[in-house]
C-alpha cells in the first residue's frame, strides 16, 4: 500500500512537471500550451506509457473543480469598466451564440455521421462553448495587444458561456435517457429549469461575492491563510449554488467578479495565489482528460470528426458570431477575429463525459468526436491567433513601454497601495519632468543607500523608489515610470502619419477634405467632440472613425474618457457592415496572404494642409 502511494505520487508529480516544462516550448515557439498538456496526458495514457485511467466519474469531478477555480480567477481579474464596455456582445455570444453554434454543428453531425437529431444536438452542445483557459492563455500569455473591446468580448464570453453549454448538455442527456419512458422530460420543464438554474446561480454568486468581501474586511487572518480562505469560500459558493439547484459555474464566476472589483485586503497576494492555482488547475484538468482518452479509438472517426471540426471553425462559429454581433456594429475585421478565436478546450472534453456518465449508448462515440474536434480547434486556431490578428490589422501598439513595478502589501491598506518602481532609462521621471505631489516617493534607494527625495534630487535610472498612493493613482504613475513605448514602423501606419489637435474646429476638416464631409451641426464641434459623437460618447485607445477619404484615430484619452490626442490617416480601415460569414471573408483573405508570404504595401498620402 505504501509503495502504491509513492508510485502514484511519483507519476502524478512527473506529469505535472512535464506539463510545466512544456510551457517553455509554448512561450518560445508560440505553440498552444493547452494542446501540449493534452498531448502529455495522451502520451501517458493507455496507448502511450500504459497508465490505465478509465474512471469517468473521477475525471468529471476533478475537471469540474478545476474549472470552478479557473472561472473564479477569470472573474476576479475582470474589471467592471471592461465588463460594462463588452457586456452586451459578450453575453449575446455566451447565450444565443452557444445555442446557434450547437444547432448548426448538430445539423452537420446529423447529416454527416447519421446520429439521431437529439444525439447530434447533444454533440453540438458539448462543443458549443469556447474555453476560458485556451482563450486567456493565447491572448494574455501570447502578448497579443488588442483593442480593449475585442479582448474583453472574447475573455468575458469564454468565462460566461460554460453554464449555458453545461445546462444544454445535461438537459439533452436527460431527454435522450428518458426516451420511451412515461416520465420523459417535457420541453417546457427544461426551459423552466434553465431559468431557475441561471437565476439561482446568479443570486448565489453575487451574494457569495459580497460575503467574501465582507468576511475579508471583518476577519484579521494571517497573510498566508488569506488566499486559502478566499479559495475555500469560492468553492463553497460553487458547491452551494449547485446544491440548491443553481448553476455553480455561473455563481463562482460572478463571485470572483464581485470580489475582484471590491479592492479587498491582501489583493495582490490573492491574485498571485490565484494565478498559480489557475495554472495548476489547467494542467490537472487537461492531463486527466488526456489520460482518460484512448487515441486508438480516434483513427476510425477521423474522416468524420476532422471535417466537423473545420465546419465548426469556418461555418458554425462565424454564422453565430455574425448574428450575435450584428446589433453592436462590430467592424468586419474585428468580428472576423472574434469568430476565429472560438477555441474549444477542456470544457468540451469535460462535457463529453456527460453522455458516458448518463449511460447513453453512443456516449463514448460523442466523447471521442468532441475530443478530436478540440484537437482540430487547438491545432488550426491555436497556432494562428497571433498571425491572423496582425494580418487583420488588430494589433494595437503598446500605450507605454516596459515597466518594472512591484505591488507591496501593508496591513489595513485596502484602498491604498505601496508601489515599488525601478526607474528605467528614458522614462519621464529621468527626463526631469515635475512630479505631482501625490507621486513623490516616500523613499529612494540608490546604490544601496536609502534617502528622501529631497536628498536624491532628480531620479536616475536604476533608482528604486517606494510610493504610497490611493488606489486610483497607479495607472497614472505607470506612465511616469515607464520607458518610452517602442515605436515600430507599422505603429505610424496604425495611428496615422500626422497628429491632429482635438481642440481645433471640425470645420477645418470639412474645408481641407470636403466639401460636404460634415453636416452643419458637426461643423460647430471641435474635432475631439466630433470623434466622441461618432463613437456615441465612449472613446477608446485606438478607436478609428472614417470621414470620407480620411480616418481619425484615437491616440490617447484622458482620465475622463475624452479624446486627448488624435492621428490622421489617408487609408481608412475597412469598417463596413459585417458580411454573412464575418469569420470566413477576412480570415480566408488573411490566410491566403499568409500562405503566399506576401507583405501588405503601405501607400502613403501626402501631408495634410496646414489648417488641418
Amino acid at each position: 500500500m505504501e509503495q502504491a502511494v509513492y508510485l502514484a505520487t511519483l507519476v502524478g508529480t512527473g506529469l505535472v512537471l512535464a506539463a510545466a516544462f512544456s510551457s517553455l516550448i509554448a512561450f518560445r515557439f508560440g505553440a498552444p500550451l493547452l494542446l501540449l498538456f493534452l498531448g502529455i496526458g495522451l502520451a501517458a495514457g493507455e496507448n502511450g506509457l500504459g497508465i490505465d485511467f478509465d474512471n469517468a466519474g473521477l475525471a468529471y469531478f476533478l475537471g469540474s473543480i478545476a474549472l470552478a477555480v479557473i472561472l473564479f480567477d477569470s472573474g476576479f481579474g475582470t474589471p467592471l469598466a471592461v465588463l460594462r464596455q463588452a457586456a452586451g456582445p459578450a453575453l449575446a455570444l455566451a447565450t444565443l451564440g452557444v445555442g446557434l453554434t450547437g444547432v448548426l454543428f448538430g445539423a452537420a453531425a446529423h447529416f454527416l455521421i447519421g446520429l439521431s437529431w437529439l444525439e447530434a444536438l447533444l454533440l453540438g452542445a458539448v462543443v458549443a462553448s469556447t474555453d476560458a483557459a485556451a482563450v486567456f492563455f493565447l491572448l494574455r500569455a501570447g502578448n497579443i495587444n488588442l483593442r480593449e473591446r475585442v479582448r474583453a468580448t472574447l475573455e468575458i464570453e469564454s468565462g460566461t458561456n460554460d453554464p449555458i453549454a453545461i445546462f444544454l448538455t445535461v438537459t439533452l442527456v436527460e431527454l435522450i435517457a428518458s426516451q420511451g419512458r412515461e416520465e420523459a422530460l417535457p420541453l417546457w420543464a427544461a426551459l423552466g429549469d434553465f431559468v431557475l438554474k441561471m437565476g439561482l446561480g446568479a443570486a448565489v454568486g453575487v451574494a457569495g461575492g459580497f460575503l467574501i468581501v465582507r468576511l475579508m474586511e471583518r476577519l484579521d487572518l494571517d497573510r498566508g491563510l488569506t488566499p486559502i480562505f478566499v479559495l475555500a469560500l469560492s468553492l463553497l459558493v460553487f458547491a452551494g449554488a449547485g446544491a440548491v439547484g443553481g448553476s455553480g459555474f455561473l455563481a463562482v464566476y460572478l463571485a470572483g467578479l464581485v470580489a475582484g472589483n471590491a479592492r479587498i485586503r491582501s489583493e495582490a497576494s490573492i491574485r498571485g495565489f490565484q494565478e498559480g492555482l489557475s495554472w495548476l488547475a489547467q494542467i490537472i484538468m487537461f492531463l486527466v482528460l488526456g489520460l482518460y482518452a484512448t487515441p486508438s479509438e480516434f483513427v476510425a472517426l477521423l474522416p468524420f470528426a476532422v471535417p466537423l471540426g473545420l465546419f465548426l471553425i469556418l461555418v458554425a462559429r462565424p454564422v453565430a458570431v455574425w448574428l450575435c454581433l450584428l446589433p453592436f456594429r462590430f467592424p468586419a475585421n474585428e468580428a472576423g477575429f472574434v469568430a476565429w478565436v472560438g477555441l474549444r478546450g477542456a470544457v468540451s472534453i469535460l462535457l463529453g463525459l456527460t453522455p458516458i456518465l448518463g449511460g447513453l449508448e453512443d456516449g463514448r462515440l460523442i466523447f471521442n468526436i468532441a475530443f478530436i474536434v478540440v484537437l482540430v480547434s487547438l491545432l488550426v486556431q491555436g497556432w494562428t491567433v497571433g498571425p491572423f490578428a496582425r494580418r487583420l490589422g488588430l494589433i494595437v501598439p503598446q500605450k507605454i513601454g516596459p515597466l518594472e513595478k512591484v505591488e507591496l502589501e501593508l496591513p489595513g491598506s485596502a484602498h491604498h497601495e505601496l508601489l515599488a518602481y525601478t526607474v528605467v532609462p528614458g522614462s519621464p521621471v529621468t527626463r526631469g519632468e515635475r512630479l505631482p505631489h501625490w507621486a513623490r516617493p516616500s523613499l529612494v534607494v540608490r546604490e544601496g543607500r536609502s534617502m528622501r527625495l529631497r536628498e536624491a534630487g532628480r531620479l536616475q535610472a536604476g533608482d528604486h523608489v517606494y510610493i504610497f498612493v490611493p488606489d486610483r493613482y497607479p495607472r497614472l504613475l505607470d506612465r511616469l515610470f515607464a520607458s518610452p513605448a517602442r515605436v515600430e514602423p507599422e505603429d505610424a501606419d496604425f495611428f496615422g502619419a500626422f497628429a491632429v489637435d482635438p481642440q481645433r474646429p471640425a470645420s477645418d476638416l470639412d474645408a481641407a477634405y470636403g466639401p460636404g464631409l460634415l453636416g452643419e451641426e458637426e461643423k460647430r464641434l471641435t474635432i475631439g467632440a466630433l470623434v466622441m459623437a461618432r463613437l456615441n460618447g465612449e472613446a477608446e485607445y485606438a478607436d478609428r472613425v472614417s470621414f470620407g477619404p480620411i480616418e481619425l484615430i484615437v491616440r490617447d484619452v484622458d482620465e475622463n474618457g475624452r479624446v486627448s490626442a488624435l492621428g490622421l490617416s489617408f487609408e481608412p480601415a475597412t469598417t463596413e457592415a459585417m458580411p454573412i460569414l464575418p469569420g470566413a471573408a477576412p480570415v480566408v483573405r488573411a490566410l491566403a496572404r499568409w500562405l503566399r508570404g506576401t507583405r501588405r504595401g503601405s501607400a502613403k498620402g501626402g501631408p495634410p494642409p496646414e489648417n488641418a
